[in-house]
Parts: C-alpha cells; sequence; structure tokens
C-alpha cells in the first residue's frame, strides 16, 4: 500500500477506538518502571529463570512504542521499545481486560502503548510482561520504515532523524554516547578546577576566528550582529577580569560549506588558563581524551575505519615543517628556503603563489602533505604567524608562533595558543587582518577595539584551546561522517518531487 491508504486504515482503527470510548492520546502514561531498568535487573535468564520471575510475583506497568506484532492462535507476541531497550509483550486472548481482544486488533506497529502484567519469561528465554491491560497512548497514523532493512537512504535519514533513530539501534546508541561523551568532557574540566561559562552567540563583531559569519540584524536596536564564529575573545575578557580558569562547550557558526567533516553548525569547547602556557595545553589535552575515552568507551585503543588509534598519553609531537618532510618526503633544508618553498608549492599546484607568504605556502604545503596521513594524536607545533593572528611569537624567531594544532584521524580536532597578551602586538595584527580584509579576504578578522581595551588593563601569560565536539564524538564513535554525530545536521533544500516538477 502507499503511504495514505496506510493513513487511511490506521483513522478507521482510530474511529473504532473513539467508538469504545478510549481517548488515543491521553494526558499521561501508566507506567512503574522503564524497559530499560527491567532489562538492566532481569535480563539475564540464568540469573532470573521463569520459576524465580513468577515467584516474585511483580506486576509492572510499562510504556513502549511497538515495533512487532505476531499472531499465534490464540496469543500475539509484540516487542515494544524504549530508549533503545525492548521488551515483549504476551497477550493472551483470556488474560486481556475488557474489550480485551476487540482493542488488540486496533494495535499497529508504531503507535505507544502502556501494558500491565506479571513479569515472566517465555520458553524461549525471552523478558516478557503477560498483559491483563493495554492503554493507547498515542495512535501512529503513518507507518513505521519497513522491518527488516530500516531505514537505509541516508537524505530520509538525515531529513527524518527520528524515523532513523526508531529503525536503527547503532544510530540511537551513537547520540547516547555523544551525550555521555560531552558529560565526560564536562566532569573532567570541572575536576581540573575550571568553571563553566556562557558567553554571547550574537555578536557585533565577529572575533575568535579567521572565517566567514552569518549575519542578522536586530530591529528593536537597528544594528547589524553576527552569529559567533568563536567564543575567544569573550572568554578572555574574563581572564582580564580575574577568572583563573574557564571553559565553555557551546555552539559556534562559520558560513562556510558542508563536507563529511564540516557542518556551519558545531559544538566546540573552549578553555583557557591563566598563568598556563601551550605545553600545559598538551597535557591538559592528552589526559583529557585519554580519560573520556577511558571512561565512556572503555579502552584507550579505539577503532577507526579498519585501523585503530591509541588514546594513551602522550601523543606525539612534530613541528609543522619536520611533518611537510617526513609525510612529503621532502629535504628539511628546502623548507628554509623561499624559493624552494614556492616551486615545492607549485609542483602540488597551490593557487597563486606568488601573491601567497612563506608562511601561508608551508600551510598549504602542511594540509597537502601530512595533515591526512596523522591518523594516530600529533600535536603539530610552530606555526607561521600569518595563519595565527592571536598567538605569541616563538621565542628567537617572530616568523613562528607558539601554536599546535591537534590531529587524530586524518583530521583536526583541536587547536591551541600561548596566548597573545601584548595589547600593542595585538592592534598590529589586527591592522594586518583589517589590511587583508580590505584587499579582498571576507574570512580576515575585524577589529574589536573593545577587546585591545580589555588587553590595555592587563592580560596575564594564558593558555587557551578550542576542541571539537563533534570530531571528537565522530573518533570515538567511529563514525565516519559528521553528520552521524549531529541529531540535526544542515541540508539542503530538498528536490521537488517529479510530479511537481513537471508541473
Amino acid at each position: 500500500m502507499q503511504p495514505n491508504q496506510y493513513r487511511d486504515v490506521r483513522l478507521e482503527k482510530l474511529g473504532k477506538l473513539k467508538a469504545l470510548g478510549l481517548d488515543p492520546w491521553p494526558r499521561k502514561a501508566e507506567r512503574t518502571h522503564g524497559i530499560a531498568e527491567l532489562a538492566a535487573a532481569y535480563a539475564d535468564a540464568e540469573a532470573w529463570p521463569n520459576e524465580k520471575l513468577e515467584g516474585l510475583e511483580l506486576t509492572v506497568s510499562v510504556m513502549g512504542r511497538i515495533l512487532t506484532i505476531r499472531e499465534m492462535g490464540k496469543s500475539v507476541f509484540s516487542h515494544l521499545t524504549e530508549n533503545g531497550e525492548k521488551i515483549q509483550a504476551f497477550f493472551r486472548m483470556n488474560d486481556l481486560a475488557e474489550p480485551g481482544w476487540e482493542l488488540l486488533k486496533l494495535l499497529d506497529m508504531g503507535d505507544f502503548i502502556s501494558i500491565t502484567g506479571p513479569l515472566m519469561r517465555t520458553k524461549t528465554g525471552e523478558l516478557s510482561v503477560r498483559v491483563k491491560s493495554i492503554q493507547f497512548l498515542s495512535k501512529a497514523l503513518l507507518p513505521l520504515p519497513e522491518k527488516w532493512h530500516g531505514l537505509q537512504d541516508k537524505e530520509q535519514r538525515y531529513r527524518q532523524r527520528y524515523l532513523d533513530l526508531i529503525s536503527n539501534g547503532d544510530v540511537l546508541k551513537t547520540f547516547q554516547l555523544r551525550s555521555r561523551i560531552v558529560s565526560a568532557v564536562r566532569r573532567f574540566m570541572e575536576g581540573q578546577g575550571y568553571l563553566e561559562v556562557e558567553t554571547p552567540m550574537m555578536q557585533p563583531i565577529p572575533g575568535g576566528a579567521t572565517a566567514r559569519p552569518f549575519i542578522t540584524h536586530h530591529n528593536a536596536l537597528d544594528m547589524q550582529l553576527y552569529l559567533r564564529i568563536a567564543p575567544e575573545l569573550y572568554l578572555k575578557r574574563l581572564i582580564v577580569g580575574g577568572f583563573e580558569k574557564v571553559f565553555e562547550i557551546n555552539r559556534n557558526f562559520r558560513n562556510e560549506g558542508l563536507s563529511v567533516r564540516h557542518n556551519p553548525e558545531f559544538t566546540m569547547m573552549e578553555m583557557y588558563e591563566a598563568g598556563s602556557d601551550l605545553r600545559d595545553m598538551m597535557t591538559l589535552t592528552e589526559n583529557l581524551l585519554s580519560s573520556v575515552a577511558r571512561e565512556v568507551m572503555g579502552s584507550e585503543q579505539l577503532p577507526w575505519g579498519e585501523q585503530e588509534i591509541s588514546y594513551s598519553a602522550p601523543f606525539r609531537r612534530l613541528t609543522m615543517k619536520d611533518a611537510i618532510a617526513e609525510y612529503g618526503a621532502i629535504d628539511r633544508h628546502q623548507l628554509e628556503d623561499g624559493d624552494s618553498v614556492r616551486t615545492l608549492a607549485r609542483s602540488v599546484h597551490v593557487e597563486d603563489v606568488d601573491k601567497k607568504s612563506l608562511g601561508m605556502l608551508l600551510g598549504e604545503l602542511f594540509e597537502h602533505h601530512a595533515e591526512k596521513q596523522l591518523l594516530q594524536p600529533t600535536f603539530i607545533t610552530d606555526y607561521p604567524i600569518e595563519l595565527s593572528p592571536l598567538t605569541k611569537t616563538l621565542e628567537g624567531d617572530d616568523r613562528f608562533v607558539d601554536r599546535f594544532e591537534l590531529f587524530i584521524g586524518g583530521m583536526e580536532i583541536a587547536n591551541a595558543y600561548s596566548e597573545l597578551n601584548d595589547p600593542i602586538d595585538q592592534m598590529g595584527r589586527f591592522q594586518a587582518q583589517m589590511d587583508e580584509r580590505e584587499a579582498g579576504n571576507d574570512e580576515a578578522m575585524h577589529l574589536d577595539q573593545d577587546f585591545i581595551t580589555s588587553l590595555e588593563h592587563g592580560f596575564p601569560p594564558c593558555g587557551g584551546e578550542g576542541i571539537g565536539i563533534d570530531r571528537l564524538v565522530m573518533l570515538l564513535t567511529n563514525s565516519q561522517s559528521i553528520r552521524d554525530v549531529i541529531l540535526f545536521p544542515l541540508m539542503r533544500p530538498p528536490k521537488p518531487a517529479e510530479s511537481e516538477e513537471k508541473e
């Protein structure tokens, strides 16, 4: 049948329910236990054989969605699910209270019901409820996806995530793990003495990263606002104000393309610690990731595709130039000579080589040769200053800055600095960014004069870092696309139906 035909059949059943004087959508469910609670306590058939269960004389009421219905003579077996756990409902004609068997005929897969009866185990060893009464909680007017194959079309899975969660148990488990991962990250940070804070999501000046922002307008104030691309400059203001350790887990928005690793709305954690530097951030990050892997996933050795990643500390450390040399099979000395760097960039088809600085070209060479090769956790350090306008320079070489990016599974997971706290130097770098904007780079930073003013009131030495939560969840759950770990990823508008296109 077509979906509208299924709906017509279910509407007919809905009418019969109402004719029996029953409310198909009541205000409250009758239940004494959750399905997961019963499964955790009594699923072990050896510990709880049927004789022992019946000896408890435990009558339960549970609610759930009907996944299966199977008739066997004067008995019906059904599976109910709640929060990813299942329990079997065992209906017998003589057990059911009025309207009894007539009510049973009005059930459909997808309906929410509450069942009440004693807990038991069938001959096949399955934990079940011998149903004495049924309460309709929500009559489903549309059918679930075909039960054996589930919801397979990826576009439909992302657009109708609710059906994806019903149909694919692994998907539900991934998002349950995501919640536990975020909770574990938060507990770790609090255990290190960090205070969680909240900073503005709408900002008059977008700052803290080089990215194209989303723009909106506040009518009452008649002013342009930007969805934040990073919370960095506000978190640093808190360090100026006297906080020692702060962190925030929240959304950032960047007006960029979609890919298996990019969603315009994504979750980041940023943290700042007064008195620390890049080395302290490295240690914190190693301990954080290994702790979360152990706590949530049960191991520091986890699969990534067909390979395995070790989250055991310490992680490997490489300078950007060393990584280019190692993974590009390039003589390290070539990276010290400007002409050689330009020749190497042309050999891998970098665009506009003559218009780019040597630092920018080193970044392009790293991305081409090394980034995707960094499977095991690796800190890449010593970035060119052109790529890091908010970072302290290296001692003895002001062409490079005290920054790391952490790569795992061939993608960037974290970005950290020994933060720039010289307001005069910072103003000069903002000016360079403004020059880039005037030259046409719409991802270059805006000048935030109030942030400069805050630095001029005194900003202590500080380590700061951002960690991509979505990508971290991807890694820990072995999910190859960011859309598989974001409940409702941004999607392109659906294509018109064929009939609409013809019109």
